[in-house]
This record gives structure tokens, sequence and C-alpha cells, in this order.
């Protein structure tokens, strides 16, 4: 399963559509995710905290994550809306990183959910339409404008993570301001009036000069930094003389299948660093050498 996915909670669209059924779970019995901001706080034996209700504040915007089912029970779950939002790459909060890789791969999945809905908030408190404030609706999952009544709800931006591959070896870039030896597949955002198929083709060619076909659809991950769907897939090259985008990539270079494989494997003379195991590229690596074994 992909870190960020397989959630135990009930999103329970028909509670959070009823005021009345909604009111009716703000009871004693919900939990409070403990955030600081948007850090997840921790408990004692290092899972996801949880309060209640009570601890909250006053005039904290409350945000419905669904119901936990687990143990039998039915508990509601919900999270505070945070007096910031936060933009920046995963890669600027060492810390972040570091807490979320010793989460169990249910408490990611909810914290992942979690994090990019509050974040959404937290930067959306203005209507797009005509700059008057907005105010939490359908337990969260929306906010109206007070001004002009438009409806605006959380948006998950799509992007394309490929595998290319030529003659059994495999392009893989490293960003800007990357790590020497850190490198990963090509990936960028579906520009509107794209297909999946045709932004991996565009992406790849802006990036490396490759000409990229034969597309095809491999895994998908929901990615909370702040909130986009990862579409992971593999593409044929029809070349393999890189023109590098320096805007986009500090370097780009192809890969045998062992010099994949002995990075996936941590080997110290491996040429490349892999992706953490938490992202869909780190997957997509492993797929890429056991669809050939």
């Amino acid at each position: 399963m992909l870190a960020f996915t397989g959630s135990r909670l009930d999103r329970a669209d028909n509670v959070r559509a009823d005021a009345d059924a909604l009111a009716g779970l703000m009871n004693w019995k919900a939990r409070l995710l403990k955030l600081n901001g948007l850090m997840p706080e921790m408990d004692d034996a290092g899972a996801l905290a949880w309060s209640t209700l009570a601890d909250a504040a006053e005039d904290a915007e409350l945000v419905f994550l669904g119901l936990d089912t687990q143990d039998g029970g039915s508990k509601a779950c919900f999270a505070a809306v945070p007096a910031q939002g936060d933009a920046s790459p995963r890669m600027a909060n060492p810390q972040l990183w570091s807490l979320m890789a010793t989460l169990s791969a249910d408490d990611l999945a909810l914290y992942g959910g979690a994090r990019s809905l509050v974040d959404w908030h937290a930067r959306h408190r203005f209507c797009a339409a005509c700059g008057g404030d907005t105010k939490i609706g359908k337990g969260g999952w929306q906010r109206s404008c007070t001004v002009c009544g438009t409806e605006h709800f959380p948006r998950t931006d799509p992007v394309t993570i490929m595998l290319v591959e030529y003659e059994g070896k495999l392009l893989l870039g490293r960003g800007l301001g990357w790590p020497e030896r850190a490198y990963s597949a090509l990936a960028g955002f579906v520009e509107p009036g794209e297909s999946i198929e045709e932004a991996v083709a565009r992406e790849v060619l802006e990036e490396s000069g490759i000409v990229a076909k034969d597309v095809t659809y491999i895994a998908s991950q929901p990615w909370p930094f702040p909130s986009q769907l990862m579409m992971g897939c593999h593409a044929v090259a029809e070349n393999n003389e890189i023109t590098l985008d320096t805007t986009e990539l500090a370097d780009a270079r192809w890969f045998t299948r062992e010099e994949v494989a002995a990075a996936l494997n941590g080997d110290a003379d491996a040429p490349m660093n892999t992706p953490p195991r938490q992202a869909i590229a780190s997957h997509l690596l492993k797929w890429w050498i056991e669809k050939s074994a």
C-alpha cells in the first residue's frame, strides 16, 4: 500500500451534509486531532495524539474528518484549522519529514488527509470571486463567501510522475537544490485541457528533450504538500539524447537496471540515492525492477 493511502476513516458524506446530524456528533465522545499548526503531535507510543473538542479554541473552525470505526466503535474525528497554511515543499521542513517517517501507515494516511484539508482552509479564507470573507460549511468540506455566496471546495492538483525507459535504461532527474546523488522520476502538473498521457509527454519533452510515447498508468498517491494527486506512469522514449531544462532540473541521466537495484538496496557504491519509501517514486522504481525480474 502506498503511503498516505488507506485511511481508516469513513468520510461519511451523508453526515457532513446534514448540519443536525453533524452537530449531534460534536459531543464528549468526539476526538480532536492534535496539531501544532500543521505539524502532527505524537503520543507516548509514537502515534498521532488526540484530545477532545473541549480543547479546541472557542473561535476555532473545526473540520469533520470522518468516523473512526476501529475496534467496533464509531467516533467522530475533527481537526482545527490553523492560523496559517503552508504551501512550501515537503523538503523545506526536515522535522516534519522525520516525524512522518515514524508514523504507522494508518496514521500517515489519516494525517495526510487532515493536513491537506485544514491547510486548504487556512489558505482560502477569502473568496476568489469577490474577495469577501468565507466561512466553513458542510463539516469543513466547503467554504462559502459571506458576500456573494460563491461556494468553494477543497482542491487537489493532478501531477504526473513518470518512469521513462529506453533500451533497458531509466531516465531520472535531480531537482534544483537537491543533494548531489538524489535522483527521482520526472514529474509535472497536468495543465488545463490535457490528458494524463499528454501531460507525461509534454513534461518529459520540456525537462529533458526526450520524446515519450506509449504512456501507461501504474498507480496513484495523494501527496499533502499541499494537496496533489500523484499519478504514476511508465513511458517509452524514442530517443536518448538529453537536452536539459536547467530552470527545472539540475541534472538528468540514464540509469541501468543494475544501478537502480543497487540504489534501492542501499548500496554505498550505487551512483544515486533513491527517493524516500513514502514517495510514489520509490514505489515506481521497485515496480520497474520487479516487472522484468
